[in-house]
């Protein structure tokens, strides 16, 4: 399955390195949300951790699901890639 393979980056979280590992897709989608905020990653990041009641690899792919859910994610969305047809 594409996007299934498990990607480890580091962010900075309040002057702090940490590594995160998630599987592309979700990287996918959080480089979306960050640019669709007007934000870099690490930022939106920190503002994931601020807020997470559990592990922050869990809370970050349950921000980008809710985000996908919300409709926020165009290039994740199955009918981004159909051509418009009258």
């Amino acid at each position: 399955m594409q996007g299934s393979a498990i990607v480890k980056r580091s962010v900075r979280i309040a002057g702090h390195v940490t590594s995160v590992s998630l599987e592309a897709a979700f990287w996918e989608g959080l480089r979306e949300l960050a640019a669709s905020r007007g934000m870099s990653v690490n930022a939106l990041v920190a503002e994931i951790d601020a807020t997470r009641g559990g592990n922050l690899s869990s809370a970050i792919r349950l921000f980008v699901l809710d985000g996908a859910r919300n409709g926020e994610l165009t290039a994740m969305r199955p009918d981004a890639r159909l051509p418009i047809s009258d």
